[in-house]
């Protein structure tokens, strides 16, 4: 006990020492040494390197600071950019086969598809670029090495077999001798037709006493006074086509019954019955040159008869039922569509099959000829009307722009225009000299079965519609004229004479109506001036 009392007082002086470390803080931060602020103002970058080496926190990084969604979007754009900008560079320094038949090859054995549904030989060549840029990215260039050595080792095994040169195929079917002497016949007509069409348009247009617009004028109100004149019950089933003989005597009408009937102009009376198809009638056809008459039928034929109502020959071909049916203008051919997908040419002298075309999609259902008989259109299901060269063959204009089945077609006596009418309750007017669309009429609110152009000059068109309707309209701005309103079922079928003064129509309540201009007067006062 005594030793630790001495202990205690030698200890004593400590608290002597700790006062200063319980003094109060300063009120200002301790300056740092001189070395520090000399190294402080020596440079950023030795205070850097320096404060590193003496344990200091490393700068921030660009991750560290808050980026916004949009710069981030920003960013990957630009490496998205920059990554197919370097896969094009990579695509367009490979080598790539340019032949067809190497190009398969090359799919075949990289083990990718030969050729896809629709795709061309340029699309196939581009298929197989990338997918050589996307093996060549994906490290796999063995791959694309042994492919390229199996071509070389084909190529070399192959190479007499190559000499024979690459297969052919055929593009067109070899027409018979009959067809050839035809289209000679069809082109002899055609050439005389368009002359004296262009000579007279020309005569007209020098003369200074010709005054067209003033006469499309007078036509297009003349138009406007038609008025129902007749109406008859045409037969016990609906009636499906109509057509004025040439010179306007008489009317024949088809019917669902299979039956087609012969009428005399103006007085509307029956003068023949025509009974043969099985099916029901689904059109009839005036020749434009003889007094007589073709019918279609759903029972797959076509018929021709005399006025009397005696038959000449059948046409029997088609796979599937008739639509419409139209003579070509020199009389001596008969054009038939058919929901077998084709139209077909006959020679109504011998009945013998010209011409079997195909082209369509879908089902044909109308078809008519060029004034000059140099060409001939067909209108179908597929919503195309597509517009053939009779002298050649060949399909030269495909007119796209309806977006339901076309049902009627007719060309205008100018010889460069085109009426279709459709399902999508519009008539198109097209040119065939500018290939394309020239004017679009919402013509009707139902579908539109049948449409015309007056025979003489083409300065106005009917429509024929399955809103009981038919519709007169100026072929100078497509506006309409008259409405032919009377029918209490579909409208299926229209014609209108030669001289451009009666319409009939037909239609599903099984009666024939007759509209007459009421402005004869006045066309015998001009004819007189």
């Amino acid at each position: 006990m005594e030793e630790d009392e001495p202990q205690t007082l030698t200890s004593s002086p400590a608290p002597a020492v700790v006062p200063p470390a319980a003094a109060p803080p300063p009120i200002a931060p301790i300056p740092p040494p001189p070395a520090a602020v000399l190294r402080a103002r020596a440079g950023a970058a030795r205070a850097d390197s320096d404060s590193d080496r003496e344990g200091s926190s490393p700068r921030p990084s660009a991750d560290d600071y808050e980026v916004s969604e949009e710069s981030r979007l920003a960013r990957e754009r630009q490496e998205k950019a920059v990554q197919e900008l370097l896969m094009k560079r990579r695509a367009y320094a490979m080598a790539v086969p340019t032949n067809d038949s190497a190009v398969r090859a090359r799919l075949r054995r990289l083990g990718e598809p030969v050729t896809l549904f629709g795709e061309r030989e340029m699309e196939r060549r581009d298929r197989l670029r990338s997918i050589m840029v996307r093996l060549d990215a994906e490290g796999q260039l063995e791959r694309l090495l042994k492919a390229h050595d199996d071509e070389q080792a084909a190529a070399a095994a192959a190479a007499p077999a190559e000499e024979e040169g690459p297969q052919q195929y055929p593009f067109y079917t070899e027409g018979s001798q009959e067809l050839l002497q035809a289209r000679i016949d069809i082109a002899r007509y055609s050439l005389a037709r368009a002359e004296s069409r262009i000579e007279r348009a020309r005569r007209r247009r020098d003369d200074p006493d010709e005054d067209e617009d003033a006469e499309a004028e007078f036509v297009v109100n003349q138009a406007g006074g038609f008025a129902l004149e007749c109406s008859e019950i045409g037969d016990d089933r609906p009636l499906s086509g109509c057509s004025f003989s040439h010179d306007g005597t008489m009317l024949a009408i088809s019917s669902w019954s299979g039956v087609t009937k012969i009428w005399s102009m103006p007085k509307v009376e029956k003068v023949a019955t025509l009974k043969g198809h099985t099916e029901r009638a689904t059109d009839v056809a005036f020749s434009p040159v003889d007094n007589c008459l073709a019918t279609a039928s759903a029972d797959r034929t076509a018929k021709l008869w005399n006025i009397d109502g005696s038959l000449i020959r059948s046409f029997d071909g088609h796979l599937d039922r008739l639509a419409r049916i139209a003579f070509h203008p020199s009389g001596k051919y008969l054009g038939t569509a058919s929901f077998d997908k084709t139209w077909r040419l006959w020679d109504i002298n011998t009945g013998t099959e010209l011409l079997l075309q195909e082209g369509h999609s879908r089902s044909v259902y109308g078809i008519c000829f060029h004034p000059d008989g140099s060409l001939v259109a067909s209108c179908g299901l597929d919503a195309l009307a597509r517009v053939w060269d009779l002298r050649t063959g060949r399909s030269i204009l495909a007119f796209e722009g309806h977006v339901k089945p076309v049902l009627g077609i007719s060309f205008s006596p100018n010889g460069y225009r085109l009426a279709t009418g459709s399902e999508d309750n519009t008539c198109r007017i097209w040119d065939l000299r500018k290939r394309k669309s020239l004017y679009t009429m919402p013509a009707h609110s139902h579908l539109i079965s049948q449409v015309k152009f007056e025979p003489q000059e083409g300065y106005f068109l009917a429509t024929a519609s399955y809103d009981t309707k038919a519709m007169v309209w100026s072929a100078q701005d497509f506006k309409p004229v008259k409405t032919l309103a009377g029918h209490e079922a579909k409208v299926t079928s229209l014609d209108i004479t030669g001289d451009g003064q009666q319409i009939a129509t037909v239609s599903h309540d099984r009666t024939i109506k007759i509209w007459t201009s009421r402005c004869k007067e006045k066309e015998k006062a001009m004819d007189i001036d």
